[in-house]
C-alpha cells in the first residue's frame, strides 16, 4: 500500500505550487541584480516564472533604445527562477536570444518562461519577452543544469 506521507510520494500540484512560491521568495531576496533593475516577479510555479521590468532612461543604448543585455537579463532571470522552482540549485548551462523588435523609454517588458523539458540533470526552457501592448521583443531559449543542493 502506498503512503502518500512518504518521502517518495509524488508532491499534489498544490504543494508543488507553494514550494516553487517559496523558493522564488527566498531566491529574489537574495537576488540584488534583478531587484536593482526593478524586476518583479508576477507570478511562479513549478517549471515556470513570468516576470517585468520597466525600461528606465539609464537602460537606453545610442539608437534610445532598450539596451539588449538589459532584454537578456530580464529573460534570463525569468529563466532563472523557472528552472529552480522545484528547489533544485539549478544554474544556466548556455542561452540564446533573438531580439524581434526594440524597448523603448517606459515600456513594461514582461519574461514569460515555460519548461519545455526535464531530464535528468538538465532542462530546456523557452522565455518569451514582450511589451505591454503584446509585442514580442525577443525570444530566449534557455539549457539548465541541475548542480546538487537545495535552494532553501
Amino acid at each position: 500500500m502506498h503512503n502518500p506521507h512518504s518521502s517518495s510520494a509524488v508532491p499534489s500540484s498544490a504543494d508543488a505550487q507553494a514550494l516553487a512560491e517559496k523558493v522564488a521568495d527566498a531566491m529574489f531576496s537574495r537576488d540584488p541584480a534583478s531587484k536593482g533593475l526593478g524586476m518583479t516577479i508576477n507570478a511562479v510555479g513549478p517549471g515556470r516564472a513570468i516576470m517585468s521590468m520597466t525600461i528606465r532612461a539609464d537602460m537606453l543604448n545610442g539608437h534610445q533604445s532598450c539596451h539588449g543585455g538589459f532584454i537578456f537579463t530580464l529573460a534570463d532571470s525569468a529563466f532563472a527562477f523557472a528552472c529552480n522552482s522545484y528547489n533544485l540549485n539549478t544554474v544556466g548551462a548556455a542561452c540564446t536570444i533573438d531580439y524581434l523588435a526594440p524597448g523603448r523609454l517606459h515600456d513594461v517588458l514582461t519574461a514569460e518562461a515555460v519548461e519545455l523539458a526535464l531530464s535528468g540533470k538538465s532542462g530546456v526552457y523557452d522565455v518569451k519577452v514582450s511589451n505591454q501592448e503584446g509585442r514580442t521583443v525577443a525570444l530566449f531559449r534557455g539549457k539548465s543544469l541541475r548542480v546538487g543542493g537545495e535552494v532553501i
